[in-house]
């Protein structure tokens, strides 16, 4: 009637770990939420990380993060390196992703370098459209040069 249960304590429990996925690694992480730069900041420097980051405020620098989303009065003067570029706002500077997407009401002023680019009508896009170009395979070796026969070498003379 009284009695303890039998559980034992937590630190007699063992944590386990995540089951591995088909492929034998362990899964991975639960997605954090993304980084914020509010409307009422500006930030001057580079900026860089893993995970995404959603630009409300100004930015005067570069951007690397995995991916970056430019809300409606977000503004970012310089360069953006990423796997994903969302731009609702204002970009002076060169786009490098992987993927872009710009929005009616967005504003870009720069060179974008993509594998995917979307835009929706009403978009301003001044500069040139690049597509991104993955690291080529190592050409095959040339051919070994043939030699000349040996009458077209110059002879002595006694």
């Amino acid at each position: 009637m009284f009695s303890k249960p039998n559980n034992p304590p937590p630190s007699a429990q063992r944590a386990e770990p995540p089951p591995p996925d088909t492929m034998g690694r362990a899964a991975p992480a639960l997605r954090k939420g993304a980084s914020l730069i509010a409307a009422d900041m500006t930030f001057e420097g580079n900026v860089s990380g893993g995970g995404e980051l959603q630009i409300d405020g100004h930015v005067k620098g570069d951007v690397r993060v995995e991916r970056v989303v430019i809300g409606d009065g977000g503004q970012v003067d310089g360069g953006i390196f990423a796997e994903a570029v969302e731009v609702r706002g204002r970009v002076c500077g060169a786009i490098t992703a992987k993927q872009v997407r710009l929005y009616g009401a967005c504003h870009v002023d720069g060179d974008i370098t993509h594998e995917q680019l979307a835009m929706e009508t009403g978009a301003f896009f001044q500069g040139r459209s690049l597509r991104l170009q993955r690291a080529a395979p190592p050409a095959p070796a040339s051919p070994v040069e043939t030699r000349k026969s040996e009458s077209a070498r110059p002879t002595e003379s006694a």
